[in-house]
């Protein structure tokens, strides 16, 4: 799997080349993280890569003929065509909520580009005529799309064969269809008893069936992916 990342700041991906689990994607799965500044391909010059936002207002916008020779540039293609061979993400939060599901969509994708805005955003023409996607990491606001993309590669990268030490992990983690969209149940290890904190009594037992039985209430107890659930008020 290639992902490629357009991106004023590059670098900043250079440590998702660490990560036990990304290097064994990379190794066994060919997961290929690709990261490409459009101020490289900008044909204004001075490395100049947006402007002013026509009708007025704060900030800056990323340029479409910015955008457009950096993608002519990586896939020797006119822009409008890369769409119509790839994935091609905008970051924003005006996109659809990045969720598990999509993140399994995204794993089985041979190739993957995403489009990190700054500043006010990409001119809308890049998402009218150059992507063919575009995904909110959540209902906030971020200074870029970077931290964004680096969210949406490690929700990715990690279903890829090998990635995992136990691909297990995978059918009955948070979210999963084997519990059937839900959280995850609560974790304990040791030591069994730490300031008068105790473990539940049942993990202790080592009664398999009741230990499972435990789980399965936990995580029928818990919501669902995209429930909303507010934080209890802090104490005085």
């Amino acid at each position: 799997m290639t992902v490629d990342v357009i991106t004023l700041f590059p670098e900043w991906f250079d440590w998702m080349r660490r990560p036990r689990h990304l290097t064994n994607a990379a190794e066994i799965s060919g997961l290929d993280i690709r990261c490409f500044n459009p101020r490289d391909h900008t044909p204004l010059g001075q490395g100049q890569v947006d402007d002013s936002p026509y009708g007025g207002g704060p900030g800056m916008v990323l340029r479409v003929d910015v955008i457009a020779a950096a993608m002519e540039a990586i896939y020797g293609m006119p822009a409008e065509r890369v769409r119509d061979t790839r994935r091609v993400v905008v970051l924003s939060p005006r996109g659809r909520p990045f969720t598990d599901t999509i993140a399994r969509d995204f794993a089985a994708l041979p190739g993957i580009t995403l489009l990190s805005g700054r500043y006010e955003g990409l001119d809308e023409r890049v998402h009218e005529h150059l992507a063919n996607d575009c995904v909110s990491l959540g209902p906030f606001v971020l200074a870029g799309g970077e931290v964004a993309a680096m969210a949406m590669i490690d929700a990715m990268a990690r279903r890829l064969p090998g990635a995992l030490g136990n691909a297990e992990s995978l059918h009955r983690e948070s979210f999963s269809p084997g519990l059937e969209g839900r959280v995850e149940h609560p974790h304990y290890t040791r030591p069994a008893e730490f300031r008068g904190w105790g473990v539940p009594p049942v993990l202790l037992s080592g009664d398999h069936g009741a230990i499972e039985d435990w789980r399965r209430s936990q995580v029928r107890a818990a919501p669902r992916a995209g429930t909303v659930v507010l934080s209890p008020p802090l104490s005085p």
